[in-house]
């Protein structure tokens, strides 16, 4: 079974000298690959539902139905939450820039962007209230105050702890969308 969301950074590194690599721009894509830390917790979520689902077909065959659908409907948000999260990341296409967190996806079109950069400032450790100094890709929207700057990727997010070169490819990655097409 193919994973396209595996594919996404081996597709930037085959082609280093194409800023935007794709044909179908208008297809929303991530512009790297989930790391380990959201890859392992994800893994380790649809292994505790593979034994909540074998709990619910024993619940079902010796107790209640009831009960064992309560157990059904315990696994399949937990596999849901999995998937959420493997889906969780910034998204691009020539339509704008879409930054999907784990109950809320918010999407900002190109004509709304000022600016796409990278710069070093206190970040969140793995989403915690924790922070360190890290390095962030950060939305400047017309919209907005420039004070009030929406951070799209971190250092030290779940994608890209211990992984600086991946950050740099992703960062390069959404700022090359940008360029392309916020329009000035």
């Amino acid at each position: 079974m193919p994973l396209p969301f595996l594919t996404a950074d081996r597709a930037f590194e085959a082609a280093d000298d194409v800023a935007l690599p794709f044909d179908d721009r208008d297809h929303w894509r991530r512009p790297y690959r989930p790391g380990p830390w959201r890859v392992g917790v994800a893994a380790i979520l649809l292994l505790l539902a593979s034994y909540v689902l074998f709990a619910a077909v024993i619940i079902a065959l010796t107790g209640s139905l009831s009960e064992g659908g309560v157990v059904l409907g315990i696994a399949a948000a937990v596999i849901v939450g999995a998937l959420r999260l493997l889906r969780m990341g910034v998204w691009v296409s020539a339509h704008g820039v879409r930054q999907v967190s784990f109950f809320f996806t918010r999407t900002v079109s190109w004509e709304r962007v000022v600016a796409v950069r990278t710069v070093q400032q206190p970040v969140r450790w793995l989403g915690l209230p924790r922070t360190v100094q890290g390095q962030a890709l950060s939305l400047v929207r017309r919209d907005r105050p420039a004070q009030d700057v929406t951070p799209l990727l971190t250092t030290h997010n779940a994608d890209f702890l211990a992984r600086a070169g991946s950050f740099d490819r992703a960062a390069d990655a959404v700022e090359a969308w940008a360029e392309e097409y916020r329009g000035g």
